[in-house]
C-alpha cells in the first residue's frame, strides 16, 4: 500500500509539473501574440483599441500564469515554498486587478469619445439642415 501511495504521489507531482508548464506556456504564447498584433497595429498607425487589446491580452496571459501558480501549490512541501508561491500569486492578482481597472477606464473613455462624436455629427447635421435654403 505504501508503494502505491508513493507511486501516486510521484505521478501527481509529474502531472502537476507538466500542466503547470503548459499553463505558463499558454500565458507566454497569448502575451507574445497579442503584443505582436498590437505592435503591427501601431506600426500601421491604426491606433483603434491598441491599448485596450494589449491590456486584455496581458490580463489573459496573467490569468494563465496565475493558474499555473495555483496548480503548483498542490505539490508544495515546505512553508518557505508556500510563502514564495503566495507572494507570486498576490503580485499577479494585484497586476490583474490593475489591468482590469485600466481596461474598464479605457472602455469608458472610448464610449465617451463615441458619444461626443455622435453628438457632434448630430449637431453638424442639424446645422446643415437649418442652413439649407427652402425651395
Amino acid at each position: 500500500m505504501a508503494a502505491l501511495i508513493s507511486f501516486l504521489d510521484l505521478f501527481l507531482e509529474d502531472v502537476v509539473e507538466v500542466f503547470t508548464v503548459v499553463l505558463e506556456l499558454f500565458g507566454i504564447i497569448v502575451l507574445v501574440c497579442v503584443a505582436f498584433r498590437c505592435f503591427v497595429q501601431w506600426v500601421r498607425r491604426d491606433p483603434v483599441n491598441i491599448r485596450l487589446n494589449l491590456a486584455q491580452g496581458i490580463a489573459l496571459a496573467l490569468e494563465f500564469k496565475m493558474g499555473g501558480e495555483v496548480l503548483r501549490t498542490v505539490v508544495v512541501r515546505e512553508w518557505s515554498e508556500l510563502g514564495i508561491l503566495g507572494a507570486i500569486i498576490v503580485l499577479r492578482a494585484v497586476l490583474t486587478f490593475l489591468i482590469h481597472w485600466e481596461i474598464r477606464n479605457e472602455k469608458k473613455d472610448q464610449q465617451e469619445e463615441m458619444e461626443l462624436e455622435r453628438a457632434a455629427k448630430k449637431s453638424n447635421a442639424g446645422t446643415a439642415a437649418a442652413e439649407k435654403p427652402v425651395e
